[in-house]
């Protein structure tokens, strides 16, 4: 049977945070032919995210179908739906059913407001460490590129959660097919320059 991934998106949502992990994710599904990754946003409509980029998500809260996994990408929006009582209302209820629960950047900050970060380690954004730290009951782990606390996986900003998905396919499928999906998206990273944060 095969496994249903959700990735929530929102106005604001980090562009990166969810795309980078859905080619993961559909590329193992594409190679498994059992599998489906899904978009889900609060209501039909264009998601205008982060740095522009407009998105049609799959489902609405309403339709959406139960899942496996739920990714939570981070982005400037992380800080208003934090408080937006519909949203988490569904995170919380999607969450709970789910094998695993994921989150990549400030995505961190909604899992912790639904309570399935509380009294975890988790990880998230460098520039973000501190303020996620403040809230409280919570282990954030820094120079870290994901963190799993039983369910829980974390990872730090944009293009980590590439590792993190490729991390949990294999815990999914294998270590060896994960090593396949990888080979086939040509995920082989060489920065031309070292980043000092």
């Amino acid at each position: 049977m095969g496994i249903t991934t959700g990735m929530l998106i929102f106005n604001d949502a980090e562009e990166l945070d969810f795309v980078g992990p859905w080619e993961v994710f559909t590329a193992a599904a594409n190679m498994r032919d059992d599998d489906r990754v899904v978009t889900i946003a609060e209501r039909s409509g264009p998601v205008r995210c982060n740095k522009g980029l407009r998105v049609l998500a799959d489902h609405t809260f309403t339709d959406a179908p139960p899942l496996d996994v739920v990714l939570v990408p981070g982005g400037q929006g992380t800080r208003r739906e934090v408080d937006n009582p519909v949203l988490m209302g569904w995170l919380r209820a999607a969450g709970a059913r789910c094998t695993w629960v994921t989150s990549v950047c400030t995505g961190a900050l909604l899992l912790h407001e639904a309570g399935f970060a509380k009294g975890r380690r988790v990880t998230t954004h460098w520039s973000y460490v501190e303020t996620l730290r403040a809230r409280g009951d919570i282990t954030v782990l820094e120079r870290t590129r994901y963190v799993r606390d039983g369910n829980v996986v974390t990872s730090a900003g944009v293009s980590a959660g590439i590792d993190m998905a490729l991390w949990l396919v294999g815990q999914l499928h294998g270590e060896e097919f994960a090593r396949n999906v990888q080979r086939y998206i040509e995920y082989d990273p060489a920065p031309p320059y070292a980043a000092a944060v």
